[in-house]
């Protein structure tokens, strides 16, 4: 067994020849013996691990990369423990959420082996879904596609710092104009909001909406099914529910409305389960006003599709207001608590308010308001309290 798995190893070692380090390899500590990586597909956890594994200064036969997506695995303990008595010292699993009741083998690992173990899913709902059995033994980490930051510096080769929220807040004039220097803005900025958040447009850039595409109905059809209780018809409902978002820009709910599109009924109760699910998913972002909290049965003030890339994937008609948003949202991600205040577009950490648009956006619907600042678009340097858009990419 542990010949094929090598044999696969060696194989996929060779296939691999991506030299760019992602933001995460200098945030993400694989020293603990239990560590998972969770992210939606497409977002270039498979290629970590393996460049993890390539540089990791170990034999060959003490490191082994599996992948429980295309490899039938009659047991992962079974495979653990067969590696752990030829001395090996790392296990990396792949796509483990495609093996069914995994939570219960890595506790066995865990508990009886001497190894470290790294593992990743595709699917950041089911991962999450079994967080609660692992939470005593794993650290998770969750990774998002390429910032724009990451995609300027693949695009031309050329290394660029990242900021946090507080220093682009109070110095982005310094920052836009020392960053101008290295690169032109526009031609970039455009490429990035159609094709730049995914690592694979730069496998194949030519095919690479159409791979996305692939991508999102493997979300839709395989990852949410196999962790929620939907019948197969649901299905259908899901991706018409994901077109309908496309329609309004962006979308405040009318959830009577939606549920009559869709043929629900009075299902409210379905209508706010298919929408937890695509936001888990990464293909929706569901958002909220402060003041609901994260409870899933109440209607959300605004949703969005989870990047701009996917707009030009799914939608026929692209408004720059919603693109915006969808930007700026989506280079905070999940490592800043976003919510919708009543004035502004954007409330971040209970203390920021944000108002994104052009680059004529004034202050008047956030006048006066303590931490308010306008995001711009369309501007490469900002002033005062007016940030242009792009520089939000440079957060990672």
């Amino acid at each position: 067994m542990l010949d094929e798995l090598r044999e696969y190893q060696r194989k996929i070692f060779q296939k691999n020849n991506f030299s760019y380090e992602r933001y995460f390899h200098h945030t993400i500590d694989l020293e603990q013996k239990l560590v998972g990586i969770v992210g939606a597909r497409g977002v270039g956890k498979t290629t970590f691990l393996i460049q993890y594994l390539k540089k990791l200064d170990l034999p060959f036969s003490k490191k082994l990369y599996i992948s429980a997506d295309t490899i039938n695995i009659p047991s992962l303990f079974d495979v653990a423990e067969a590696f752990s008595k030829e001395e090996g010292e790392v296990l990396v699993i792949d796509e483990i959420h495609k093996y069914h009741n995994f939570e219960i083998e890595l506790k066995k690992i865990y508990d009886i082996l001497d190894l470290k173990v790294i593992f990743s899913g595709s699917s950041a709902l089911q991962i999450d879904h079994a967080k609660a059995d692992l939470s005593r033994r794993a650290i998770l980490y969750h990774v998002y596609g390429l910032s724009f930051r990451e995609f300027v510096e693949l695009s031309k080769g050329i290394e660029l710092p990242s900021y946090s929220l507080d220093e682009i807040l109070s110095k982005h004039v310094d920052i836009a104009y020392g960053l101008l220097e290295k690169f032109n803005l526009t031609l970039l900025f455009r490429e990035y909001l159609k094709n730049g958040y995914y690592p694979f447009y730069f496998e194949d850039k030519e095919n690479y909406l159409v791979r996305l595409n692939e991508t999102i109905n493997t979300v839709i059809e395989v990852d949410i099914p196999s962790v929620f209780p939907i019948e197969y018809d649901s299905i259908a409902n899901i991706k018409k529910l994901v077109r309908l978002v496309c329609i309004s820009h962006p979308y405040t709910p009318n959830i009577k409305e939606l549920l009559a599109r869709m043929d629900m009924g009075d299902n409210y109760k379905g209508l706010y389960r298919f929408l937890d699910y695509l936001h888990k998913a990464k293909v929706l972002n569901v958002m909220r006003a402060s003041t609901k909290g994260d409870n899933i049965f109440t209607k959300p003030e605004k949703v969005y599709l989870n990047n701009t890339n996917l707009h030009h994937t799914y939608c026929e008609s692209h408004q720059s207001g919603t693109l915006r948003e969808v930007f700026f949202a989506s280079m905070l991600n999940d490592r800043y608590r976003l919510s919708i205040p009543k004035k502004g577009d954007f409330l971040v950490n209970e203390k920021y308010l944000f108002e994104v648009g052009g680059k004529s956006k004034g202050f008047k619907q956030i006048k006066d308001l303590p931490n308010s600042y306008v995001v711009a678009d369309d501007i490469e340097i900002g002033s005062g309290n007016k940030i242009p858009l792009w520089l939000f990419g440079f957060m990672y």
